[in-house]
């Protein structure tokens, strides 16, 4: 009987310190794999290099030629995380029958693909990655990390709390989840609404092994922004409630002026004048800006421009 194949995609952008060891760990719980039966020989892991400035891709071509179960993709130039990541999951669906994601940086723990693989073959589509705890983040990190994922709770969002992109899934969920083309991805929210059987395996986080983080607080902020934008349209709604509420509080202020006036206790207020102005003028920006990130994403899809270009491939 045939061996379901099974690929590793890990998109990779300026990743060459920690690549050695990154390559090291992988060939090592796909040989454990393969050996236990598992998986078949012919599985693989695909790194996708993300146009990287340093030696991140020379590492990775050599890898390639020294690794039988190593191949590689390479993107015309850097497109982001969640692009790359499914330009890697394109490539393998053509190839495997299980693909599983995970980043370059060795934080997610290897071991746990054992367990994803046979949840799989007691018949799960998608299996999440989740971390038991957050201790190696900062304070800031991880509690603005929880207040995201309440949010997007709130805002109507299928999302698997501190769950990133480390998954397991089927050649016929990715399959699924390529018929979803927006150019604004946010896959940890998309892969929830493809809507097949899932489960969780969860497993404790550690530091990078090596290099630096590729997300900043800017790029943190971006993302947070993205996938809130991408999946609900209740902040222009919110936006819509305060002009309501706005107009009734003006309303109410109209009524005090004439009661005030009438009576002879009107008294001129310059500095409250003001600063309602501002307050008013504050909130019409924050309005205008929350309908602005919303045509600007319609501007974006519209164009519908593909989502990455691919300059080479090294597959074996």
């Amino acid at each position: 009987m045939k061996k379901d194949v099974l690929y590793i995609v890990v998109p990779c952008y300026n990743e060459q310190e920690v690549l050695p060891l990154t390559t090291e760990r992988l060939r090592d719980q796909l040989k454990t794999m393969v050996d236990a039966g598992l998986v078949g020989e012919e599985s693989r892991i695909l790194y996708v290099n993300d146009g990287s400035t340093d030696s991140t891709w020379q590492l990775i071509e050599g890898f390639t030629g020294q690794h039988q179960e190593v191949c590689a993709v390479k993107l015309a130039g850097n497109v982001g995380h969640q692009n790359a990541l499914m330009a890697g999951l394109e490539v393998a669906a053509e190839r495997a029958d299980i693909i599983i994601s995970i980043d370059a940086d060795l934080q997610d723990d290897v071991s746990v693909m054992t367990e994803m693989v046979n949840k799989y073959h007691q018949g799960c589509d998608i299996v999440y990655g989740v971390r038991r705890q957050r201790k190696t983040d900062t304070w800031f990190k991880r509690n603005s990390a929880k207040a995201f994922y309440k949010l997007m709770r709130r805002l109507g969002v299928k999302s698997i709390y501190n769950h990133a992109d480390y998954r397991l899934m089927s050649r016929r969920a990715v399959n699924q989840l390529m018929k979803y083309r927006e150019r604004n991805l946010f896959l940890r929210g998309i892969v929830p609404l493809v809507g097949y059987r899932t489960d969780s395996v969860y497993y404790d986080r550690t530091e990078r092994a090596a290099g630096e983080s590729k997300y900043p607080l800017s790029k943190m902020l971006s993302f947070a922004v993205n996938g809130i934008t991408s999946f609900s349209i209740k902040p222009v709604r919110m936006v819509l409630s305060l002009g309501v509420i706005f107009t009734l509080v003006a309303l109410g202020i109209l009524v005090y002026v004439l009661i005030a006036y009438f009576s002879g206790r009107a008294v001129s207020g310059w500095a409250s004048l003001i600063l309602s102005l501002w307050f008013i003028g504050g909130c019409v920006l924050i309005g205008l800006g929350i309908v602005g990130e919303y045509i600007g994403k319609i501007y974006i899809e519209v164009k519908d421009r593909p989502r990455y270009n691919v300059e080479r491939q090294i597959l074996q």
